[in-house]
């Protein structure tokens, strides 16, 4: 999944528009341009489409958590370093920590999506890389728990869908 449609659908999820998302790059100390997100949101077959970096996607995900959490004290969130990379088990941990879910919330999110996963095989994709039970987290995965997302925190989003099954305007 691209970091790009991460951005995207989370913003869509959480109600944030420009702004919001800007104030939520600030919280990490980091100028997001109106310009480079407008970019940065637009989907890969638009004109004027920027892949959004590991970084950027890292930063927002900070800042969210500055934003949900609060800041700690005496601790500033860790900026990635060029070459390296957001893995999905990151962007999983960081909405875990933003959102302050517990298994049971990321569970119910992605059974309220249709999709199944224990919390033994939850648990697996939040442990250390060394771990011998550790699992890679799927776009699947990160896919459906914004979705589930969406349909809690937009239930609105979906009834929308529903009444516009014929391509006619609502």
């Amino acid at each position: 999944m691209i970091h790009n449609d991460v951005l995207r659908r989370l913003r869509f999820a959480l109600s944030l528009d420009d702004d919001a998302t800007i104030s939520i790059f600030k919280l990490v100390n980091y100028e997001m341009e109106k310009p480079y997100l407008h970019s940065i949101m637009k989907k890969e077959q638009e004109q004027g489409f920027v892949p959004c970096r590991d970084k950027i996607l890292s930063l927002f995900l900070d800042g969210l958590i500055v934003k949900q959490r609060g800041k700690q004290e005496g601790r500033e969130p860790a900026v990635l370093k060029a070459g390296e990379i957001l893995t999905n088990n990151e962007i999983l941990r960081k909405i875990r920590i933003a959102m302050t879910y517990k298994d049971e919330d990321i569970i119910g999110l992605l059974q309220s999506v249709g999709f199944r996963l224990s919390k033994g095989e939850l648990s697996a994709l939040f442990r250390n890389k060394e771990h011998r039970n550790y699992k890679e987290c799927g776009d699947q995965l990160v896919r459906n728990l914004l979705k589930g997302m969406v349909k809690k925190l937009r239930p609105d989003s979906e009834k929308s869908k529903q009444n516009n099954v014929w391509g006619k305007p609502h």
